[in-house]
């Protein structure tokens, strides 16, 4: 637990609340030694500034170095990592059906519980699933049910409390073809981490490599970088600029199905 301004360092806070741009000593605060690499922030009134963790020269732990802080509130609040989550529908039920995965027939995948497996206890500010839209193009009682059965799945999800972001088929000569998906999980990366600030960390759950280009104007832009992936078939570009990469076996999948 970060504690600042607490202990022996109680006593200036009243020098400290009205008096401007001070520097606060560089063991201010304790934390323990997960949070070495991390970044907080810490609220003071309406100002928020980045404390960075910095490496302890001797003893255990780390400390954080305030810098120049405008003291302005009575409570410091550690504000939650905030996490995006994206899901490529097709390109992962594409590979939720190969061999190494095989998701059982009859069962149906939980993305709820996925959800709060990928976030880890963080605030989860937002969580998109993308996906092309099935048409009745030959009115046959087979495209019939396809297109009746997406409907009913993305209304759950709905429901759930998922935006979805929907996409085009296309149908050329037998062959079936997504267009448009890409290019809308692009720019949801850029415009809610670039540009609205939505989220510290984003979570890709695709392995389509045309978002590299996205995923490296928002590694600029200091934002993080979760891939998720699968053990069978990651994307090795994908994990070169991922903070962290996550790569499912079958049995984490079977962990999320549901009757």
């Amino acid at each position: 637990m970060l504690r600042l301004l607490t202990g022996p360092w109680l006593g200036y806070w009243d020098d400290f609340r009205n008096s401007g741009w001070r520097h606060v000593p560089a063991n201010v605060g304790r934390v323990s030694k997960g949070y070495q690499k991390g970044l907080t922030r810490e609220t003071w009134g309406s100002r928020i500034r980045l404390l960075r963790s910095l490496p302890l020269l001797s003893g255990k732990g780390s400390f954080f170095y305030c810098g120049m802080l405008k003291l302005t509130g009575m409570v410091n609040i550690v504000k939650k990592e905030r996490v995006a989550i994206y899901i490529d529908g097709s390109n992962f039920y594409h590979y939720l059906k190969e061999k190494p995965i095989t998701f059982p027939k009859g069962e149906k995948f939980d993305y709820v519980k996925f959800v709060d497996f990928l976030s880890r206890g963080r605030k989860c500010v937002s969580k998109r699933y993308y996906i092309g839209i099935a048409r009745n193009i030959d009115n046959t009682k087979k495209s019939q049910q396809l297109v009746k059965g997406q409907q009913k799945f993305l209304s759950k999800l709905e429901n759930d409390g998922f935006v979805i972001k929907r996409g085009r088929l296309i149908y050329d000569k037998g062959k079936i073809r997504e267009k448009g998906v890409d290019v809308k999980i692009a720019v949801d990366l850029l415009v809610g981490g670039a540009v609205d600030n939505m989220y510290d960390t984003a979570i890709l759950v695709s392995s389509d490599t045309d978002l590299i280009p996205a995923i490296k104007y928002i590694k600029f832009k200091k934002k993080k970088l979760e891939y998720v992936g699968f053990s069978h078939a990651p994307s090795l570009a994908m994990q070169k600029y991922a903070d962290l990469s996550i790569l499912l076996l079958a049995e984490d999948v079977r962990r999320f199905t549901s009757k």
